[in-house]
């Protein structure tokens, strides 16, 4: 039975440390702005709508999500309500620490949010969920997951960190993996002060998030082992993904200005050592972590087969995958609660060894199905 470290001194430890994240970390009013300033930063005739060529190409899939009264424009509150704004206070059970800087070099996308239940349920150390932002390796922002880790960590189960990394603007493969990594590094650094565990670690994340928590799951290895990955509809395998894309699909990755061959450099087909490093396909084997991997069969930006072929390659290894199709779905905004019950139950079978691990099926995308 693991040792509860929930003691007074470690307590007030923790409170110390949280105490000098804080100094250095930005207001409640940063949060709030990061949504704004994306919106506004799209809105480029300052009409307060937007069009579909105004919103960047990679999310135009799902221009009609947003566009909930069907109009042909998307105002700010359509945006905030599929976006979801980052409470600045996430509640009475969550401890929130945003912009803490995880490299020492200033750069501003080297910063991390950090979610810590102020009263844990279960004995320290905790383990901990990393969510990794999506956004076509080109926009996002570590503050994104804020949302996604509040209601996991205002179980007393879990502690969150939702991590920024460098984009495809300034830099290239494998950068914005190793800031991934370095990211990971300053958790486990801080552990012991956080009353975390490093042992017991799942990546999270959508998209290019997933993607990244793929990688990390699959190269990751020794101390560093994660203890899981969680990917919805992250690109696998960067040489295949054009030539699985269906008939209506949105995006031309082979094209020089996808997010692909951004992250690469160049045309993703011109760059096939680089794309092979940056695909998780390449790299499986029964080593691996278990993996949750969710898609849905309808997806215009990633194709579906990306992650079915993932599934299969990592099956064939001997390695461990529970693999949700959901039918109909597009990329994300999936409706059905089932998908985030499997979620649940992922978390609670590997990193507190409770309850059973979800099984692979097919769930429509639609609440009660």
């Amino acid at each position: 039975m693991r040792k509860s470290r929930s003691t007074p001194f470690v307590r007030r430890r923790c409170l110390a440390t949280l105490a000098l994240l804080l100094a250095g970390s930005a207001s409640g009013e940063s949060v709030i702005a990061g949504i704004d300033d994306r919106f506004e930063r799209w809105d480029r005739n300052g009409d307060g709508r937007l069009v579909p060529e105004e919103v960047p190409e990679h999310l135009r899939g799902n221009f009609d999500r947003f566009d909930r009264n069907g109009d042909g424009f998307i105002d700010l509150e359509e945006h905030v309500a599929v976006v979801g704004r980052p409470d600045r206070n996430p509640g009475d059970e969550v401890r929130l620490v945003s912009d803490v800087a995880y490299a020492g070099d200033g750069h501003p996308r080297h910063r991390l949010s950090l979610l810590l239940p102020k009263k844990p349920t279960v004995p320290e150390p905790l383990p901990m969920i990393v969510y990794i932002h999506g956004g076509g390796y080109r926009s996002g922002h570590h503050r994104d997951g804020v949302r996604v880790l509040t209601d996991l960590v205002a179980t007393g189960r879990y502690a969150g960190a939702s991590i920024g990394y460098r984009l495809t603007n300034e830099v290239v493969w494998p950068a914005p993996y190793e800031d991934c990594r370095q990211a990971l590094g300053w958790i486990r650094a801080h552990a012991g002060d956080l009353g975390i565990d490093a042992r017991r670690i799942v990546a999270y994340g959508h998209s290019a998030g997933g993607h990244m928590a793929l990688m990390l799951a699959v190269d990751e290895v020794g101390p560093n082992r994660l203890a899981g990955a969680i990917d919805f509809f992250g690109p696998t395998d960067l040489l295949a993904i054009q030539s699985q894309m269906p008939p209506d699909g949105v995006i031309e990755h082979d094209a020089p200005d996808s997010p692909e061959s951004q992250l690469v450099g160049g045309p993703v087909q011109e760059h096939p050592a680089l794309a092979r490093s940056a695909s998780p396909i390449e790299f499986v084997d029964r080593a691996d972590p278990p993996l949750l991997v969710i898609h849905g069969d309808r997806d215009r930006l990633v194709p579906f087969a990306q992650s079915e072929t993932f599934v299969k390659a990592i099956r064939r290894e001997g390695g461990s995958a529970v693999f949700l199709q959901i039918e109909g779905g597009g990329h994300g905004g999936f409706r059905n609660p089932r998908i985030f019950e499997a979620v649940r139950a992922f978390l609670e079978h590997h990193l507190h060894g409770k309850g059973t691990s979800p099984i692979s099926a097919s769930l429509p995308d639609a609440p009660g199905g």
